[in-house]
């Protein structure tokens, strides 16, 4: 999987929102100032070409759906962060953000415990 450019990001986070979308559809989703059509539907090729969405035709209009779910780019980005930040260490990723957002041990203990919930909800699942 490839990294995204910050464009790609913009429209893969809209066509996961949306599930399915033509590009008119996309560049209504932005904030004024808009995008170009033809700019969303270069960056939409683009994404097609680096696997990321898929399209179908509806007469003569490309319907484009999420080929990578918004999760599987997430895990990848996380290992990226976590790889080329942190030596593949979650510790210190997790000291590093607890610093900078100065978290006391209460915070610590929540998130702990918000860990665990998900934890147990993915187990759950599974069984």
């Amino acid at each position: 999987m490839k990294q995204l450019t910050k464009a790609e990001e913009q429209v893969m986070q809209i066509i996961w929102k949306l599930n399915e979308a033509i590009v008119k559809d996309v560049v209504e989703q932005f904030d004024e100032p808009k995008p170009a059509y033809t700019t969303v539907a270069t960056v939409l090729t683009v994404l097609e070409k680096k696997g990321f969405v898929s399209h179908r035709k509806v007469g003569n209009t490309k319907l484009f759906t999420p080929f990578i779910s918004k999760s599987e780019y997430t895990k990848f980005q996380f290992s990226s962060l976590l790889k080329n930040y942190f030596n593949d260490s979650f510790p210190k990723m997790a000291t590093f953000f607890a610093k900078e957002n100065q978290l006391d041990i209460s915070d610590l203990e929540s998130i702990m415990k918000q860990a665990e919930e998900e934890f147990k909800k993915d187990q759950n699942k599974a069984d």
